[in-house]
């Protein structure tokens, strides 16, 4: 039996996560290049030799799913700290006071720098250990990330699969309705956003 909820205002809860997703190699990875040409731009240089990974940091807020994501380097405490103040910002300058974030139980996440940044008024709530459905917005958010952003097309290099990321997030946010959201956008679930968005 499927339970769904929704929570009755913006702020109310806001899902925080992050995603690992491995960087591409300058002049392409396996999926654009196919899997010989890219193993040859992985090892071409000493700077595709070992890409790394980038750490999507998304904050989605439960009623509206009005999301917020930064490209970070790492997932330390620190850096969750700060993406959280970051995130709080944004969501207040669109009128929407946080009361609750959900995380899962990462590390950085049950740091005092990740307590601190929440500050007293943000109730800080955990997923159950190995539950991520717990936490099934911002993963459901994740997977549509992946799939309409990440792996969408065959980007030649990171910095390209980066540069395309703000204007997707904003049509996500302002023009792609959702199925859960009876065909609305998030934008138009949020008060302070409602009509403004082009």
């Amino acid at each position: 039996m499927v339970r769904r909820y929704e929570h009755h205002a913006p702020g109310d809860l806001v899902h925080v996560d992050i995603k690992k997703l491995g960087r591409i190699p300058d002049g392409g990875g396996h999926r654009s290049v196919g899997r010989t040409a890219g193993n040859r731009n992985k090892t071409g240089t000493a700077a595709n030799r070992r890409p790394g990974y980038a750490f999507l940091h998304n904050a989605v807020d439960d009623h509206s799913r009005l999301a917020y994501t930064e490209i970070l380097t790492d997932e330390k405490k620190e850096t969750a700290a700060g993406f959280w103040t970051r995130a709080n910002a944004y969501f207040e300058s669109h009128g929407i006071t946080v009361k609750r974030v959900l995380t899962d139980n990462g590390s950085c996440y049950r740091s005092y720098a990740f307590k601190d940044a929440l500050g007293p008024a943000i109730k800080h709530k955990r997923t159950r250990p190995y539950r991520p459905q717990t936490n099934g917005k911002v993963e459901r958010y994740n997977r549509t990330m992946l799939d309409e952003w990440a792996y969408a097309r065959p980007y030649r290099s990171e910095t390209e699969r980066v540069a395309a990321f703000a204007d997707w997030l904003h049509h996500y946010n302002h023009h792609r309705g959702h199925t859960s959201l009876k065909g609305q956008t998030p934008a138009s679930r949020v008060t302070n956003l409602s009509g403004q968005y082009t």
